[in-house]
């Protein structure tokens, strides 16, 4: 039977005052991947792919490393085509910004309702292109996916214009359509990736994603629920954004067990920071985070302790978050490498995330980037 530490009883950690910590070296570049989805009445299984394959793009990215260093991953969300928006938005919402906030990508995902509609692939790639703030390091890598399932060519503003002020910021635009090979060309979406310098992809939109379910899925899972215990809230955010990451576990558990724990893997990487409301986090990035704390932004647990008391504590979940991160690395290999072998016999599903994975992999390797998992 298979076994991992992660099934073990918690145990208390020796406690260092002044542990050695472990950094993770950060390349100046970011991968930087604005997703615009259609909305509009007929897009509910688009949606739930989306939901379905959030964490495995994130597990994507994070194999990625420039000159031995992983770039900073941002995500950002816009929905178009949905009749609940204003018409001088031209039915165009931002959802979150580019943002380092996995949580919050997944929690906006979820609340995706669709409606009606007015599809506009050019406003809103223009609208993308114009309002997210993209970074200008020359390596890093700046993609569009834009998926949907009416002509390319709608609304009043010209993709190919639109595209064309994408491409002056090295931005690459890539076009999923939700339907048949031959229509997604005849409509313009393989047209708007050719202009676009990238990759134009066909899905079956409504097709329910599969999972390879592997004998790591629950170890990873039960790793992910002691992972939770590290983390200590604070200021206004804190306690709102650690009940958030509970839900969002909830809602990848409600997809399916494997998506759970490709959620738990995305958590157990670097990618996953929240030193806006985590102490453990932030004092990995601000030696004088404690220092510059207010008594009411501490968590009711903090109250009322001794600086130094607090430090010992934020000492003992950094050393207890790292020894759970190592386990749940280790399963999340042995993980994958059962996920490969599987898949060698098993036919590749044209869904979201694979389209997605296909192209991502492509534009790392010409931008200098190589794989490591």
């Amino acid at each position: 039977m298979l076994f991992s530490n992660c099934e073990k009883k918690n145990e208390t950690l020796a406690i260092n005052p002044q542990p050695e910590q472990t950094v993770v070296a950060t390349a100046d570049t970011k991968i930087q991947v604005a997703l615009l989805l259609d909305t509009s009445s007929s897009m509910n299984g688009l949606i739930e792919q989306a939901k379905s394959r959030l964490w495995n793009i994130v597990n994507t990215l994070t194999t990625l490393k420039y000159e031995g260093k992983s770039p900073e991953i941002q995500i950002s969300l816009y929905e178009y085509g949905n009749s609940g928006l204003s018409e001088q938005s031209n039915y165009i919402r931002q959802i979150t910004p580019l943002s380092t906030d996995l949580d919050l990508i997944s929690e906006q995902l979820f609340a995706l309702r669709t409606n009606g509609g007015y599809e506009y692939c050019g406003a809103v790639i223009k609208e993308s292109v114009d309002k997210l703030t993209w970074d200008d390091h020359q390596k890093s890598m700046k993609l569009v996916y834009i998926a949907g399932n009416e002509p390319f060519n709608q609304g009043s503003i010209n993709y190919k214009e639109a595209i064309a002020d994408a491409l002056k910021k090295d931005i690459f635009i890539n076009t999923i359509f939700c339907g048949n090979a031959a229509e997604g060309i005849s409509t313009f979406w393989k047209d708007g990736a050719d202009v676009g310098k990238g990759k134009y992809f066909n899905i079956d939109y409504n097709a329910k994603v599969r999972y390879i379910v592997t004998p790591y899925d629950d170890q990873i899972s039960q790793c992910n629920v002691r992972l939770n215990t590290t983390y200590i809230g604070y200021g206004t955010k804190g306690m709102e954004k650690k009940r958030s990451q509970e839900v969002q576990d909830a809602n990848a558990q409600s997809i399916s067990g494997a998506n759970l724990a490709e959620r738990s893997v995305s958590k157990s990487k670097a990618v996953y920071k929240n030193d806006s409301w985590d102490l453990v986090d932030k004092a990995k990035t601000d030696a004088k985070a404690l220092d510059n704390l207010k008594e009411e932004e501490l968590p009711a647990e903090l109250k009322n302790k001794s600086k130094e008391e607090i430090k010992t504590i934020i000492t003992q979940k950094t050393k207890e978050r790292e020894t759970i991160q190592k386990e749940m690395a280790e399963l999340a290999k042995k993980r994958q490498e059962y996920i490969d072998n599987e898949s060698k016999n098993t036919k590749t599903q044209d869904d979201l995330g694979n389209a997605m994975a296909t192209s991502i992999h492509s534009y790392a390797k010409a931008k200098g980037y190589v794989v490591v998992n």
